[in-house]
């Protein structure tokens, strides 16, 4: 069982590629499994990815500890 499912990114098809992930998970019954996502993105795709289902997205330089936490409040909690 994958509770979530974390998607890189740093040759900018991420506005393809994400969202397409999310579509077959979603045709696959999995519409369940967190996506977020991280790499070097503009500012402005970073609300479309939000948008498509992309529920986090980090850039360089995000402090482990932020993303460590995000996971720990956003995935572990489903799992109850």
């Amino acid at each position: 069982d994958v509770d979530m499912l974390g998607l890189s990114s740093l040759a900018g098809a991420h506005m393809y590629l994400f969202p397409r992930v999310i579509e077959l998970l979603k045709e696959k019954g999995a519409e369940d499994i967190v996506v977020c996502g991280g790499g070097i993105f503009p500012d402005d795709d970073i609300a479309k990815l939000r948008k498509a289902g992309v529920e986090a997205v980090f850039t360089p330089g995000s402090p482990l500890d932020e993303i460590v936490k995000w996971v720990e409040e956003n995935v572990h909690p489903r799992r109850d």
